[in-house]
């Protein structure tokens, strides 16, 4: 299969590669500044002819204070550069057989309790309005004959960069603890289950539509740092305040970090995947063993 990667160089897209490559695939990747550009599109409308298929991630990182310009910068790198690669796929001859492109749990908003599967409705706030306007994208390339998966990734758990990257410093120097009060829940995914389940999309011709991206195992925030602690063998004592979040982070602390997403799999599940790292436990012993 020759398969066309947007946001090759970030956490998920290196790991999706090594698996591509790893049984025979060639990987077609487009990088920004190297003949595309999310807001621009391709120098080359024929950029995606020959290829099988398409992995769209690029998107503008959501981390940091959301000023104006970085709402614009957000929206625009996930809206108009999906509307550009579906434009390509159009014009290509032939189309691409599928695109899977990815989305986010924020779809769903802040939901307290409620357990969220596939098809429950959006949410409000910044990131769900992004993640339905990037699903909404993706999908009219089923126009086009291509089909449409959607992978709304939870929070990536990994050795090396992706959430734990700023946490575990902090946690092993012993200050890490809740954020807010802690009963927000957290949807997460290991790496190896994130890639997994893209290349399990390129293949399984019946899969379409939007996906949940999480581990069956949703926790809340307390109990995912407690767990992170004793993991690392520290204690897990010193809690932000949600106050202290809100007004360092604004919105993004508000939508990021304190929104609580129950989120379960049921469609990919039932679709035959099967993670590896289905508990956080499990998850976290393998990410933060020591000779990672």
């Amino acid at each position: 299969m020759r398969v066309a990667i947007t946001g090759s160089s970030g956490l998920v897209g290196q790991a999706i590669v090594a698996k591509l490559h790893g049984r025979g695939d060639a990987v077609v990747p487009i990088r920004h500044g190297h003949g595309w550009d999310p807001l621009r599109g391709f120098d080359d409308p024929q950029a995606l002819a020959g290829c099988d298929a398409v992995v769209h991630l690029a998107g503008e990182s959501i981390a940091g204070r959301w000023t104006e310009a970085r709402r614009t910068a957000i929206r625009d790198s996930r809206v108009l550069g999906t509307r550009h690669v579906v434009a390509a796929i159009a014009a290509a001859d032939p189309s691409p057989r599928v695109l899977v492109c990815a989305s986010a749990v924020g779809i769903f908003g802040d939901r307290g309790d409620e357990v969220l599967s596939d098809d429950a409705a959006p949410g409000t706030g910044f990131l769900a309005e992004v993640a339905s306007a990037w699903e909404h994208e993706a999908a009219a390339a089923t126009a086009h004959g291509t089909r449409v998966v959607s992978l709304r990734l939870g929070i990536v758990l990994a050795a090396h960069g992706g959430a734990l990257e700023r946490m575990r410093p902090l946690f092993r120097s012993g200050l890490g603890g809740r954020l807010g009060d802690g009963k927000q829940w957290m949807s997460w995914i290991h790496l190896d289950d994130a890639a997994s389940a893209y290349v399990r999309a390129l293949d399984d011709a019946s899969m379409h539509g939007a996906y949940n991206l999480v581990a069956p195992d949703a926790v809340r925030n307390r109990d995912f740092t407690t767990a992170l602690a004793q993991t690392l063998h520290r204690p897990a004592w010193l809690p932000a305040p949600a106050f202290m979040l809100e007004l360092a982070l604004g919105d993004m602390g508000r939508e990021l970090l304190l929104a609580s997403q129950r989120v379960q799999p049921d469609r990919l599940l039932a679709a035959g995947f099967k993670p590896r790292f289905a508990s956080l436990q499990a998850a976290l012993a393998d990410v933060c063993a020591p000779q990672r």
